[in-house]
């Protein structure tokens, strides 16, 4: 057996630990709750206190990255052609950095997250749809949202652990 082989043997057993928790391979939903879940969590466990810091300066602070995860989530689900849900809490320019105090920043999450779920179910995957400057379907869109969640997921863990703060799940 080649290193190689050896780490992807090591790296899939590590992985298989928690997949039935997350949902692994499962579909979209399962792993759009894995990263929407575990973003939440660490919005939860960052000291209000801290969601003013940035790891350098011109750098999003806390607030800014999970206010920018939820303003994506609004946003990409427009350009998938869904309306808001009603009750939704409304977009505004300037939201990112308007909105810092940690238990507005969390329920702006949460919605923004709710909103993914209760339209992705209703979702046409296969309408053509303007993104950007291109063309692609509702499920091309509906993918961005997807890694757009785990990169920002990804990026509060090194902030949390930056911090000092250890995420919840890792307990």
């Amino acid at each position: 057996m080649t290193f190689r082989h050896l780490l992807l043997v090591i790296a899939a057993a590590a992985a298989s630990l928690s997949a039935q928790e997350a949902g692994f391979g499962k579909g979209y939903l399962p792993e759009f709750d894995l990263a929407a879940r575990r973003t939440l969590q660490l919005a939860e466990a960052i000291p209000a206190e801290k969601y003013s810091w940035s790891p350098a300066p011109g750098v999003r602070t806390v607030s800014q990255v999970l206010m920018h995860a939820a303003e994506a989530n609004y946003g990409l689900l427009q350009y998938a052609g869904v309306p808001l849900p009603e009750g939704a809490r409304k977009p505004f320019p300037g939201l990112e950095k308007k909105v810092t105090a940690k238990a507005e920043v969390i329920a702006w999450l949460k919605d923004s997250q709710d909103a993914v779920r209760i339209a992705y179910p209703k979702a046409d995957l296969k309408k053509p749809v303007k993104f950007f400057n291109g063309d692609t379907t509702a499920e091309g869109v509906y993918l961005r949202i997807l890694v757009h969640s785990h990169e920002h997921m990804g990026q509060m863990i090194a902030y949390a652990r930056t911090m000092g703060v250890k995420p919840p799940w890792s307990e």
